[in-house]
């Protein structure tokens, strides 16, 4: 498919996945807690409300800041749907969160300044395991294109079952689910009220939504990379995916700051770096002798290299070209 027409259905699908996600999130949400839930369409609603709102605001530049959040936002999954570096893919993710952090900063509220905090205290937790999971892609595929990653015929989870745990753990941490909640949530038990978006009101809080619903589109875009050889399966994992991060927002309880930068740097550890290690002893093909390093590679004949390098093979020294063929006229 072209590049462009892969864009233009990222910026018109994306939030409307996005926003039915959130939607089903809260649905399954309820379900779990015998609540009956909202309609599947409240997000929509919501972000529809708030748009109307009036917009008040501590300080004007922290809206600055929020704006280039969602067009950072948008621009990094247009980098992975056009089938860009996945580098710098990562470093578009990593500067957007910046520049939320810098806003909730900007709010001068004790509240938002701690869920600032926390924001980063939870980047530098899933950062590791993201690059990761970038080298490991590399490792197995040769490349770190989007599109070229996406067309290898191999199966990645076969290869990266480690690497694809860990980034399942980051996951939770990036859709800010329990138990990594730590910076803002939407369960009522967040002390911090809402965290890092506390002093966000009316057109600026539908603009971090609508930014959290591409965001999401995207990362349920690079679990599909583990399974692109087969489409059918990557829609399926992502679906499952997306469901088991539910799932365990509503099981598990949150989990203090330093538990959860341990932990994330312990998954990335054993499973990220583990399962590269292994990788490299390992290549996709089977195992590889070392003798086949050894093995000269194909010269063509009556180039001066090509006689240097016979000579080296038979012990002459350099200078003195290859060793003279048999005459076949010449007796023994």
């Amino acid at each position: 498919m072209n590049p462009w027409i892969r864009l233009a259905i990222y910026f018109v699908a994306a939030p409307l996945i996005g926003g039915l996600l959130a939607g089903l999130d809260r649905i399954l949400s309820a379900r779990m807690q015998a609540r009956r839930g909202p309609p599947l369409l409240q997000p929509f609603y919501d972000v529809a409300k708030l748009w109307q709102k009036e917009n008040i605001v501590v300080r004007r530049s922290q809206n600055f800041y929020v704006l280039f959040f969602l067009l950072l936002v948008i621009f990094t999954g247009a980098l992975f749907f056009a089938g860009s570096d996945l580098l710098l893919v990562i470093f578009a993710l990593t500067l957007a969160a910046i520049f939320f952090v810098l806003g909730a900063y900007k709010a001068s509220s004790p509240y938002s300044f701690l869920g600032a905090e926390r924001e980063l205290i939870q980047m530098m937790a899933y950062e590791p395991m993201v690059l990761l999971t970038a080298i490991g892609m590399y490792m197995v595929t040769k490349t770190f294109h989007v599109h070229e990653i996406a067309s290898h015929p191999a199966l990645l989870i076969v290869w990266l079952p480690g690497v694809f745990l860990g980034f399942l753990y980051a996951l939770e941490i990036k859709f800010r689910k329990s138990p990594f909640d730590l910076s803002s949530s939407h369960h009522a038990h967040q002390e911090l009220v809402r965290g890092i978006t506390t002093e966000f009101s009316g057109r600026a809080l539908a603009m971090i939504e609508v930014a959290h619903w591409y965001e999401n589109v995207f990362l349920l875009g690079w679990v599909y990379l583990f399974f692109a050889a087969w489409p059918p399966a990557g829609i399926a994992a992502a679906l499952a995916v997306f469901g088991f991060v539910i799932l365990v927002d509503n099981v598990f309880a949150r989990l203090k700051w330093q538990a959860a930068l341990k932990s994330a740097w312990l998954a990335a550890a054993l499973l990220g770096l583990g399962n590269i290690l292994v990788l490299s002893l390992i290549a996709p093909g089977g195992w590889r002798p070392a003798s086949t390093a050894l093995v000269p590679k194909p010269v063509r004949a009556g180039s001066t290299a090509a006689a240097a390098r016979v000579s080296a093979a038979a012990g002459a020294p350099a200078g003195l070209g290859a060793p003279m063929a048999e005459n076949p006229l010449r007796g023994n």
